[in-house]
């Protein structure tokens, strides 16, 4: 099966049965989902919806946390992974938005990515999420799935994985094919186990089709 064959297939499936998918992180505003999202890296969703509801109470915006002791925001989130890290970017992220942003999260990936805690991925999650623009974020998931799906080839780096992959995505799917890609990697085509046999898209999928060929031959 052709690449270009493959996306269509792939992306025609997701886009019936799944025609909405979002972001699994709870947030009522840009700030929050910023905080969500650097908070995510290397933790689960379902663990960053534990912390948040409290720290957003204590600092529901980026003036509160800004004026906030680093160590009292660790207190609050220390139960996810690398609390000091993450402490101390939320800290810098928030004096950063109030004192050059205006207290306003920008929309452009590049001034995104000045922020403290900030990379490329986090970027394109808020400039995909929050404002719309056809920006693929490259996650763990993204990255596994991408390449198993045979989307991409030989990327070897999260950056790699994201040209490819918006190479052949139709520009006003990109958005949606990042969660889709997510999901499916959350869900169905784990890490340590994909469960290809419950997998409604393994027919166009290069990692299955391998196995499947492995398997009979050994027969």
């Amino acid at each position: 099966m052709q690449k270009s064959e493959r996306f269509k297939n792939i992306i025609n499936y997701f886009s019936i049965n799944k025609p909405i998918a979002e972001s699994e992180l709870h947030y009522k505003n840009p700030f929050q989902l910023l905080v969500a999202v650097i908070l995510s890296a290397q933790c689960t969703d379902k663990r960053v919806n534990v912390i948040t509801p409290v720290l957003f109470k204590s600092f529901p915006d980026a003036k509160t946390m800004a004026k906030a002791e680093v160590d009292d925001i660790y207190e609050l989130i220390k139960s996810c992974s690398y609390p000091n890290n993450k402490a101390k970017n939320l800290s810098g992220m928030a004096k950063m938005l109030v004192e050059e942003f205006k207290n306003i999260v920008p929309e452009d990936v590049d001034l995104l990515q000045k922020l403290p805690g900030v990379g490329r991925k986090t970027a394109n999650v808020i400039a995909s999420v929050v404002f719309n623009q056809p920006k693929m974020a490259v996650d763990t998931h993204v990255f596994r799935v991408s390449a198993r799906l045979g989307l991409v080839t030989n990327a070897k780096t999260p950056l790699e994985t994201e040209k490819q992959l918006i190479k052949y995505i139709p520009e006003d799917k990109i958005a949606i094919a990042h969660h889709w890609l997510i999901l499916h990697g959350r869900y169905v085509c784990n890490a340590r186990k994909p469960k290809c046999e419950e997998c409604e898209i393994s027919k166009f999928c290069k990692y299955f089709e391998n196995i499947t060929k492995d398997t009979k031959i050994k027969k």
